[in-house]
């Protein structure tokens, strides 16, 4: 679960030869990864400029807390702290963690932030990847496991039950940067806006010229870019839009290919089918958790879950030489 994953959504871009003028576009690089920003000023009194300044604000908060990239952020220092105490923690750590905990439930445990130590083991981190042996397998799954890991949301602490036990937040925390920069372009009174980081996104209203925005989901092919499908956004009062793949983040062995979608309960990359998950929902932290959730699960266990759940999901899963779409009945029953 990485947050510097290769982009698998691509923001559809204006057709026409000139957007209209009081349309926007910003784009970047920061904190390892690239953003763009589409955004109405109508009039607003905020400046391209101040809104370029709060999104990397806000980025640099975002890094600051939940960077497992960062030996100085705050989840690292939790991480390095080999205790079973209360540990006081900021809202966005205990935001995030809380989220994934109630993802974690419903997943029997596929979906899981103390999936770390075993993400380290194959080499994922640092782009060392390796087939480990299943001794050291077995060893590291002692340590795994959020039922050892306490919330306390009301007053933003954490317990380990387990002081050995490691957080990864690479598989959220992309998300919840989207929520905290739609959140400051809101702030801005901006209300017609999309705004896309590393790929997901979340997005507002309409264009400039009063046409609904547009999204393209990635086809799942490793050695391509492709687009798969364009969504028409119709949900005007904003939805994100979330994707998790297996496709670009993996590596051979001895003919063998394996995913950086970890199952946390096996310590082993997963072996299904399924390709690649597309979320809709209005939280863009919820959505980023889900996407990797249901890719954990598969293409059978997902869709079921997806179905109970009722999320507005889309499947990208192989059957042969095929690529074939599943779609969950709240996602065909969404405005598109």
């Amino acid at each position: 679960m990485n947050i510097h994953r290769a982009p698998l959504l691509l923001a559809a871009l204006a057709l026409a030869a000139c957007q209209p003028p009081t349309e926007t576009e910003l784009a970047g690089t920061i904190q390892g990864t690239t953003y763009h920003i589409k955004v109405v000023l109508d009039g607003l009194p905020a400046t391209p400029e101040q809104v370029k300044a709060d999104v990397e604000a806000a980025f640099r908060r975002v890094d600051e807390k939940l960077s497992n990239w960062r030996e100085d952020s705050e989840i690292s220092r939790i991480n390095q702290q080999k205790t079973t105490e209360w540990l006081e923690v900021s809202p966005e750590i205990a935001t995030v963690v809380g989220v994934a905990m109630d993802v974690y439930r419903h997943t029997q445990g596929c979906y899981d932030l103390t999936v770390k130590p075993i993400f380290d083991l194959w080499g994922f981190s640092k782009h060392e990847q390796k087939v480990p042996e299943q001794a050291d397998i077995d060893r590291v799954l002692r340590h795994v496991g959020m039922d050892k890991l306490e919330l306390d949301r009301e007053h933003h602490r954490l317990r380990k039950q387990d002081p050995e036990l490691q957080i990864s937040l690479d598989s959220i925390a992309q998300g919840y940067t989207v929520a905290v920069v739609a959140a400051g372009l809101e702030q801005r009174g901006i209300q017609n806006y999309l705004a896309e980081v590393g790929g997901e996104m979340k997005v507002k209203g309409r264009k400039a010229n009063g046409n609904h925005w547009r999204v393209a989901v990635e086809k799942p092919t490793p050695l391509a870019r492709a687009v798969q499908r364009i969504l028409d956004i119709h949900e005007e009062n904003g939805t994100a839009v979330m994707t998790a793949g297996t496709y670009r983040n993996f590596f051979e062995d001895q003919g063998k290919t394996y995913s950086h979608i970890l199952d946390p309960r096996t310590g082993r990359p997963v072996t299904h089918n399924l390709l690649s998950v597309t979320i809709l929902h209005d939280d863009p932290t919820i959505a980023d958790a889900w996407d990797t959730a249901l890719l954990c699960m598969g293409e059978i266990e997902g869709r079921k879950l997806a179905e109970a759940a009722q999320l507005k999901a889309l499947f990208i899963y192989k059957e042969g030489d095929q690529l074939k779409e599943w779609m969950s009945p709240a996602f065909t029953s969404a405005p598109q």
